[in-house]
């Protein structure tokens, strides 16, 4: 009867769809790149679901993102330079403008008239580049509740680079388990499932309780899309907020761009200290776990009930390719 039951096990998966699955990915804002790695007059390439892309800031100080490979023969735009606000390809002198159109050959003659790359919708906030998978966003990013210029600005942590897909990681923010277990939260109150506000493209809900160490928290946290987090709140009294993007270099990667915001005064050199130690700490603690873990929902319970409807929404999230044919 033993060796039945075993021959009998099966393990039982209510799978999600993997980034890339039958081409497509999910559209979400994904960052990029820190705004200090392109200054003017610089072109950088990312990998970026399963191609690559640039970002050059012209002499004007406008960012463009856009597919990397020229045109013409295909060379990585990458490897060429920043001419005034247009970008110049290194193979043939092929020059594309801030909306992604060719407007120069190096011959002189006039460019086709279709010639250009794939222009992503982008954005510059807290000194992170994000892009949108899409033509148009479908969700305006994530503002702190206050004015950015009453915050002062600190990285977290250097960009990560984790073996699972963005809305992995993601998953975690609804996981109430995770949140008691894995980093020793104490909740004031019964775990706050029926607080949670959903909409089309993601979550918010708040909590009071004590952190680790019996130090007061408040937070209203949550997930935009598949791969964008945001905390806002008090730690040991004063206001602390972090964003932290889930990049998409290729399927079953993710790379974490993470900032933490405080309020400008005497004190903010010192609370920024504190919000990044924060940081560092929740990090080294899922990270052993990321970096192992095959992600594949099982039995889940009651406890799971917020976790289980996000990977509902993700499940069901939009998800497209547009750029398909320019960046790979």
């Amino acid at each position: 009867m033993g060796d039945e039951s075993i021959s009998n096990r099966k393990r039982v998966t209510n799978p999600v769809p993997a980034e890339g699955a039958d081409g497509l990915f999910t559209q979400s804002w994904f960052p990029m790149a820190w705004s200090s790695d392109v200054p003017k007059g610089k072109i950088i390439g990312r990998d970026f679901l399963d191609g690559r892309i640039v970002m050059w800031r012209g002499e004007n100080g406008r960012l463009t993102v856009a597919s990397a490979y020229c045109c013409h023969v295909g060379a990585d735009l990458a490897v060429g330079d920043v001419i005034g606000d247009n970008v110049r390809c290194a193979f043939h002198h092929w020059q594309y403008d801030q909306d992604a159109r060719c407007v120069k050959t190096g011959l002189g003659v006039a460019p086709p008239k279709d010639a250009c790359l794939f222009l992503f919708p982008s954005i510059e906030r807290y000194g992170i580049v994000w892009v949108f998978n899409g033509e148009k966003p479908l969700f305006d990013l994530i503002e702190a509740p206050f004015p950015e210029e009453e915050l002062e600005v600190g990285i977290a942590y250097e960009a990560q680079m984790i073996p699972i897909d963005p809305w992995v990681f993601a998953a975690n923010t609804p996981d109430m388990q995770h949140i008691k277990v894995v980093h020793k939260v104490n909740f004031d109150h019964a775990d706050p499932h029926s607080q949670v506000k959903w909409d089309k493209y993601g979550f918010s809900y708040g909590y009071s309780g004590l952190d680790q160490g019996g130090v007061r928290t408040e937070y209203n946290l949550g997930i935009q899309g598949t791969s964008v987090f945001f905390r806002f709140g008090t730690y040991e009294g004063f206001w602390r907020g972090s964003v932290a993007g889930f990049g998409l270099p290729k399927p079953g990667w993710l790379v974490m761009y993470s900032v933490n915001l405080v309020k400008k005064g005497p004190k903010a050199k010192e609370q920024l200290e504190t919000a990044t130690w924060l940081s560092r700490r929740t990090l080294s603690e899922d990270k052993p776990i990321m970096d192992t873990l095959r992600y594949r929902p099982g039995y889940l319970i009651g406890g799971d009930q917020s976790l289980s409807r996000y990977l509902t929404l993700v499940r069901n999230f939009p998800r497209a390719h547009p750029s398909r044919d320019f960046i790979r």
